[in-house]
């Protein structure tokens, strides 16, 4: 596949509202997240991908934690980002309708779901 990514969008349902693949290549994949508010992406690491988060619009409390370590959560609004590598404790939580831009490598299937609302393993 080209760098330039696939020729349209990809849409992907799920149960917190549905992503947007918009590039992907061999060495990284582009997304948005459309969170619904008050709904939350699994409590939830990767083994290998690294990926980048920045907040377009709306507003997410993010829990996070290196590995063996205490939770905290911050509170990221639109223009705000954070870097999750490999092996860092995370999970999203929508306080408005969210748009979220990710771009990470392109280990998609690579989740470890620790907590989830929605019944997911």
């Amino acid at each position: 596949m080209s760098a330039s990514g696939p020729a349209r969008a990809e849409h992907v349902p799920k149960p917190w509202g549905h992503e947007t693949i918009w590039a992907r290549s061999d060495r990284y994949v582009g997304k948005i997240l459309h969170v619904r508010k008050g709904e939350s992406l699994s409590y939830q690491y990767h083994r290998v991908k690294d990926e980048t988060i920045r907040i377009l619009t709306g507003a997410v409390d993010l829990e996070v934690a290196a590995p063996q370590g205490a939770r905290r959560t911050v509170r990221l609004g639109p223009g705000d980002g954070w870097h999750l590598p490999p092996e860092t404790r995370h999970r999203l939580t929508a306080l408005d309708d969210t748009d979220i831009l990710e771009v990470s490598t392109p280990e998609l299937d690579d989740v470890v779901r620790l907590e989830d609302r929605y019944g997911r393993t």
